[in-house]
């Protein structure tokens, strides 16, 4: 058996013939010549592409929902879409003209050719975008002029707002007096806002903080003047200058359909259902009511103007009502501050009540403790000093002896005079008679025992310890 060599197992990659190297060339010019572009440019034609390759609905359907103004089919990113991207007038026409080329263009090309069968085409997609957007912008428009109006009729009709900015005014003119700024007759809305700017000594409240409590506890009714200026916040998010703007291309925008629709070529067709659907004469008649609106408004800020003593032209809309908003938001903010600090210093104030007496409480039962403790420790001092303090003040002579007491002093003093007879007696005895002489038994009974006492001094103490 012959082994197989690896040189022998090399691949070997096959050929083409001549025949079909013709073939395939003219494959590949076929589909290139189909594909290349003859009136519009590359990067025209990719962008068609892609969109088109998006939408997926045949250009015949396009071309229908373009002349019956199909709201359905039309949607407003399509038709933006088809005025950014179409071909110019100019290209559209050459390429209707190309009818009989249809199916070697390109794809873009051939969308241009069914296209351009539609006549005064971009007239139509810019009235049917402005159809689909003309209820947005009329939504974007009122609402606005509807706000600024409304502020302007709070800001003029508000009581409480007035008698807030007086206090204002008084509170400044109160601080500035004495100098050049005192006495003023009014000051500039812009300045409400420059009121958390001037701090106290201690740097924990501002001048805001000190009107907002001057108003709650003295003037409780202006504390509701943030309810009667509903619509100043919304208004203070309104740019004048952009709501003119897109008035004004609204009104260009309607005198431009209708000056199209006077000039505009009868239906080309049965589907052509343009000048019907178009409403330019409703669109026109809302559009009169949203500028008499806008006027009014105008009218009302010019005449808060004079009111508020500043100049419209220099102010404006936003930034007036902007100061406006942002003074009423610091005032709540302060107001709720204000609570908080009371709140707090009520917590402090409560405790440190409660401190003082808990210490009072607790003083007093020690200095009662003590006392216990002296009285059950030294009684007898207690004793003493209260007798001190009766000889003082002579309550110990005063007092009353009692029927007990006056006759044992009685007896004491009968003991004591017959002691002192006995002892003469013995002096004047000679010492041989030492036998006392007998007592008769009345004189035994008359004399009164001295209690076992031998002696004076005797005796004498015995009267001591019973008088104490």
């Amino acid at each position: 058996m012959t082994p197989y060599s690896w040189e022998g197992m090399v691949k070997v990659k096959a050929v083409p013939t001549k025949k079909e190297q013709d073939g395939g060339d003219e494959k590949l010019l076929q589909k290139k010549k189909v594909k290349e572009l003859k009136i519009l440019d590359s990067k025209c034609s990719q962008n068609l592409s892609i969109f088109l390759g998006s939408f997926r609905i045949p250009y015949e359907e396009i071309k229908d929902a373009v002349l019956e103004v199909n709201e359905k089919v039309l949607t407003e990113s399509i038709v933006q879409s088809l005025i950014k991207l179409l071909p110019a007038q100019e290209q559209l026409s050459v390429l209707g003209e190309m009818k009989d080329e249809y199916n070697d263009l390109a794809e873009s090309e051939q969308f241009g050719v069914v296209m351009s069968g539609v006549k005064r085409l971009m007239p139509r997609l810019q009235a049917t975008l402005f159809k689909l957007q003309f209820e947005e912008q009329l939504s974007n428009i009122k609402p606005d002029v509807v706000s600024v109006t409304a502020a302007c009729e709070e800001l003029s009709k508000s009581q409480t707002f007035s008698k807030l900015l007086e206090i204002t005014l008084l509170v400044g003119n109160y601080m500035n007096a004495g100098s050049r700024n005192g006495k003023a007759f009014g000051f500039s809305i812009s300045y409400l806002c420059k009121l958390r700017d001037t701090k106290s000594a201690d740097l924990k409240q501002t001048l805001l903080h000190f009107l907002a409590d001057v108003c709650q506890e003295q003037y409780p009714e202006v504390m509701s003047f943030a309810d009667e200026l509903i619509h100043v916040e919304k208004a203070s998010r309104v740019s004048a200058e952009t709501l003119q703007k897109n008035l004004d291309m609204m009104g260009r925008q309607i005198k431009n359909l209708e000056k199209d629709l006077e000039t505009f070529p009868p239906p080309q067709n049965d589907k052509d259902q343009f000048v019907e659907k178009i409403f330019v004469g409703t669109a026109h008649e809302q559009y009169e009511k949203l500028d008499l609106l806008h006027k009014n408004m105008e009218k009302h800020y010019s005449d808060l103007g004079v009111y508020f003593v500043f100049d419209p032209r220099k102010i404006s809309v936003e930034e007036f009502f902007g100061d406006l908003n942002t003074f009423k938001n610091m005032f709540q903010q302060a107001v709720k501050e204000n609570q908080k600090r009371k709140e707090t210093e009520e917590k402090i104030k409560r405790a440190k009540l409660a401190r003082e007496k808990a210490e009072k409480e607790k003083e007093e039962k020690l200095k009662k403790n003590q006392l216990l403790d002296i009285n059950a420790e030294g009684d007898e001092t207690g004793i003493m000093d209260g007798l001190l303090e009766a000889l003082q003040s002579g309550a110990a002579f005063r007092r009353k002896r009692g029927p007990r007491q006056a006759a044992n002093h009685r007896r004491a003093g009968h003991a004591v005079t017959n002691i002192l007879a006995k002892e003469l007696m013995q002096e004047d005895t000679p010492p041989s008679s030492k036998q006392p002489a007998k007592k008769s038994k009345l004189e035994e009974k008359e004399e009164p025992k001295a209690e076992g006492a031998e002696s004076l001094e005797e005796l004498l103490d015995g009267t001591r310890s019973r008088s104490n």
